[in-house]
């Protein structure tokens, strides 16, 4: 595995949990459940391509896939989505181990870094969190934060796309709440783009798509779905169990159904159009915990599973890390998210979301994106090539300096002392230094980076002609909703 610019890539195996015979019987498991108990679609054109596959349909929407039309799909589905940044840079491809990792989006709250408080999130939350992130060289895409309670709700996702789009030249994965909205935000990246053929050629963004459940597909999703597949555009297709809930409490169990879901997509995107780019999780599971009823994000039984089985087909994969059940940006926060950012890399995640959120999903604190942009340069530096040649063995210099000597004043030394890693947030100081610099904790030091970069970053702007494109499409939205 090699260190690429900013990004993770093995060049060696990764690791895995499931053998290839426990792979194939997930797959099977789930080419059951298509076939055998079937989904049921909530959109009609859905219904019309499927049928016209000759799929049956019963009791109106209820279809069973049989196993041939999704081994099909797999053939044809893409191996390889690449994601550009805002000036056609193909900066995020989805191959092989890369790994890239990225906030999350639409959380209610947000924690404020400068008074601590949990509050609802507000438009500023996700402007400055954009440019927070914008500024951080470990996270490698944008997501939009949190909801913002302090606008309509109706145009809300048009103004989470323009706050992306005008703090940061990263990639986005994008969510909206109605498919009227999926609409207008595709033609806001068109107009940065340089039109749709340009965007379906450099996409800058891929829509992210949450379905009621892996056996009941709500129409939006599925609107959505049909959309971006018709413009070539890249998407993910994510319905998620809740295990003991809205499926079975087993891994093995949930990890099936769920991919059972995902692969419903899959199928409608490639007969909508042969080629669709889709970003697949492999079963998309989080553990509920029975004492509380509350799923959670950072479980050792979440992650892994859905991976392998991803990569399992090839394609490109959906990962999550860097998210945390605490309630607080504080010491369990810093360890679940080092775990689950650590297992991510380990098992070659790809596009990897949710890194800062809390609370289970609720929360998002920018507090908590930087110290993982911290965890994440310790990441990548663990996951860097280790160099055996003769220039790092040194046997000649071992040998000149001899018993009695030392290494601090070599040439070798000073040649290679700086290619360790030096941390930027962590505090390596004695104690004295630590309290003369202001005895911060991580969290304070985190808030200082924060202020700074927020004091000082500036996002390269967009022209104006594209600016007063995009707030023409939000203005648009905004009229529709009031008449």
């Amino acid at each position: 595995m090699i260190l690429q610019s900013n990004y993770t890539s093995f060049t060696a195996p990764q690791f895995r949990r499931l053998s290839d015979d426990q792979l194939a019987r997930l797959h099977h498991a789930s080419l059951e459940i298509l076939d055998r108990t079937g989904v049921c679609l909530y959109e009609e054109e859905s219904l019309g391509l499927l049928k016209k596959a000759g799929v049956d349909v019963t009791d109106g929407n209820r279809v069973r896939i049989p196993p041939g039309l999704v081994e099909w799909a797999l053939s044809i589905a893409p191996r390889r989505v690449v994601l550009c940044d805002r000036n056609g840079r193909r900066v995020l491809p989805l191959e092989r181990g890369n790994v890239f990792y990225g906030p999350g989006s639409d959380c209610p709250y947000v924690m404020d870094h400068r008074t601590g408080e949990r509050r609802l999130g507000t438009l500023r939350d996700i402007e400055e969190t954009i440019r927070v992130c914008d500024a951080l060289p470990n996270i490698d895409f944008l997501m939009s934060i949190c909801v913002p309670s302090d606008v309509a709700q109706e145009t809300a996702d048009r103004l989470q796309m323009r706050a992306m789009l005008t703090n940061s030249t990263k990639p986005i994965l994008f969510v909206t709440t109605e498919f009227e909205g999926c609409v207008d935000v595709v033609a806001m990246a068109e107009a940065v783009a340089g039109g749709a053929e340009a965007l379906r050629r450099n996409p800058i963004c891929a829509l992210y798509i949450n379905v009621t459940s892996p056996l009941r597909h709500n129409r939006e999703a599925l609107q959505k779905l049909m959309f971006m597949a018709g413009r070539g555009l890249p998407t993910t297709y994510t319905p998620v169990v809740l295990r003991g809930l809205n499926g079975p409490v087993t891994r093995a169990g949930a990890t099936a159904l769920c991919n059972a879901g995902e692969l419903v997509g899959l199928v409608l995107a490639q007969l909508k159009r042969e080629g669709t780019p889709i970003i697949i999780s492999g079963g998309y599971m989080d553990v509920t915990d029975m004492r509380t009823m509350v799923g959670i994000y950072a479980a050792p039984e979440n992650p892994v599973l859905r991976t392998e089985l991803a990569h399992y087909y090839g394609l490109p994969t959906f990962g999550l890390a860097g998210a945390s059940d605490a309630k607080l940006p504080d010491h369990q926060a810093a360890a679940e998210a080092a775990f689950t950012l650590m297992l991510e890399a380990l098992c070659g995640g790809q596009l990897v979301h949710d890194v800062g959120y809390l609370e289970s999903g609720r929360m998002n604190s920018v507090e908590q994106i930087v110290m993982c942009d911290e965890m994440l340069n310790y990441v990548k530096r663990f996951m860097a090539e280790v160099e055996i040649s003769d220039e790092t063995l040194a046997l000649d210099v071992i040998d000149a300096v001899g018993p009695h000597g030392d290494f601090l004043g070599t040439k070798h030394t000073r040649n290679h002392y700086k290619s360790d890693w030096y941390p930027n947030l962590f505090d390596r100081n004695n104690y004295d230094n630590w309290l003369a610099a202001g005895g911060k904790d991580l969290r304070g030091r985190a808030r200082n980076r924060i202020d700074a970069i927020l004091a000082a970053h500036e996002p390269e702007p967009l022209p104006a002609g594209v600016l007063d494109a995009l707030d023409a499409i939000v203005d648009g939205a905004t009229l529709r909703r009031e008449e």
